[in-house]
């Protein structure tokens, strides 16, 4: 562009130049802009002066011709003063239309702006989503661990209960009344979890007891007929397997669960108030079941 604005001549109209001069713009920029326009209209060579009105190059003079051939298509014979003001009112249309132009790009702008938005706020319930399944299948997995250990519990629990009446010379058959009231299974699915949670608590005060003061005998004795023993654990068999587990067994014809000096085993009562804290303690208390339960349903 620079060499084009040292060596090339420009055809200019010459009544168009004086009429742009009138208006008040330079010789300079009216030769450009006639020559940029064709020499169209006056209206055209206004529009590019007002587009490239910050482009500092077209201040510099060009080389001109005036060819006579190149006439003016709507020849003005105005003063200054109303010249100055046709150059004004065309600036204003011109301005005008590209404030329009530019509230339209807005508009796309804006269009743009919420696509990017509604894109962003997909990929985040996508991950959210995804991590409330990564919740759920290791909350799942935590159960089914729960629910292994348990059962390895009671898998000792029959064993040693089993090796303890072989050594008695005791009946090995299941006692189904071993004791005097209903006892029902230990079904925590169907429970609410603070009766979940308070047949455990109790289990792991008889334990604790009974592991930190073996001497004391009230602490290896319980009344088997007590309501709140039997509300909180006597009613379920797993309860009462637990405890036998534990060492604690019927005293003949007695209504007391009882625990013999000689068969207090420290070590096992200590593990089994461990695996009750750790069960109480567990975040996921009580939670597990439920959540399995009403997906189920």
């Amino acid at each position: 562009m620079a060499a084009h604005i040292e060596n090339d001549a420009v055809e200019v109209n010459r009544e168009l130049l004086k009429e742009l001069e009138d208006m008040g713009f330079s010789m300079a920029r009216a030769a450009w802009a006639l020559h940029h326009s064709g020499n169209s209209s006056l209206e055209e060579a206004v529009n590019w002066i007002i587009d490239h009105e910050s482009d500092s190059q077209f201040e510099k003079m060009p080389l001109m011709e005036f060819n006579i051939e190149i006439e003016s298509p709507n020849p003005y014979d105005d003063t200054a003063e109303t010249s100055q003001a046709r150059a004004k009112e065309l600036m204003e249309q011109a301005r005008k239309l590209r404030e329009e132009e530019e509230t339209k790009r807005e508009r796309e702008r804006e269009k743009e702006r919420i696509r990017a938005g509604k894109e962003m706020m997909e990929t985040k319930r996508i991950a959210e989503e995804n991590e409330r399944r990564r919740n759920i299948a290791l909350r799942k997995a935590e159960k089914d661990e729960e629910k292994k250990a348990r059962e390895k519990i009671m898998v000792k629990v029959n064993e040693d209960k089993l090796k303890r009446k072989r050594r008695l010379g005791l009946t090995t058959e299941t006692e189904s009344a071993s004791t005097s009231t209903h006892v029902s299974p230990l079904n925590t699915k169907d429970e609410d979890p603070r009766i979940t949670r308070k047949t455990f608590e109790t289990l792991l005060t008889i334990v604790r007891n009974a592991a930190n003061k073996p001497g004391e005998e009230r602490y290896r004795r319980i009344r088997l007929t007590n309501r709140l023993f039997h509300e909180r654990v006597g009613r379920y068999s797993q309860g009462i397997e637990f405890l036998e587990f534990c060492g604690f067994n019927r005293e003949d014809g007695s209504e007391f669960f009882y625990l013999p000096y000689r068969d207090v085993d420290i070590n096992r009562l200590r593990d089994a108030a461990f695996q009750l804290n750790a069960a109480i303690t567990n975040p996921f208390f009580g939670l597990l079941s439920t959540e399995a339960e009403d997906r189920e349903q």
